[in-house]
């Protein structure tokens, strides 16, 4: 057996505490927290949305749309966009819908983080009637 070949397990060994001394490598922003909720019920009128991420926001190039669900899917030719509060913490969207009709209705978001990542979503919500 090779002397690099005996040796590896002792560079293993000595490269395991670099590797936890390393920092993380960042990840798309990944919603911790949301409201409405998925599949909460809401009473009809303007709707407050609020998304919190794990990760700080580029807000200038993050989204917030409201569509009604349609069956068999659809596309986003519906989807209003909601205005972003000025005030949106850096991990936060912060919005507040036009008034919204009774039946089902999705928030899609699209966040830019600043790692430089693109994430996106859907969260379904239903309008008491």
């Amino acid at each position: 057996m090779s002397d690099y070949v005996r040796a590896m397990p002792r560079r293993c060994l000595l490269a395991a505490p670099m590797m936890l001394l390393a920092p993380a490598a960042q990840a798309h922003a990944i919603i911790r927290h949301a409201e409405p909720a998925a599949g909460a019920r809401v009473s009809p009128g303007p709707v407050r949305l609020r998304l919190v991420f794990n990760s700080r926001l580029d807000h200038g190039r993050s989204a917030l749309f409201v569509a009604p669900v349609r069956l068999g899917g659809g596309g986003t030719a519906d989807e209003v966009r909601v205005e972003l509060a000025a005030d949106c913490p850096a991990a936060e969207l912060i919005g507040t819908t036009d008034a919204l009709a009774p039946g089902n209705w999705r928030i899609r978001w699209q966040v830019l983080a600043l790692d430089g990542h693109i994430t996106r979503g859907d969260i379904p919500f239903t309008v008491a009637a």
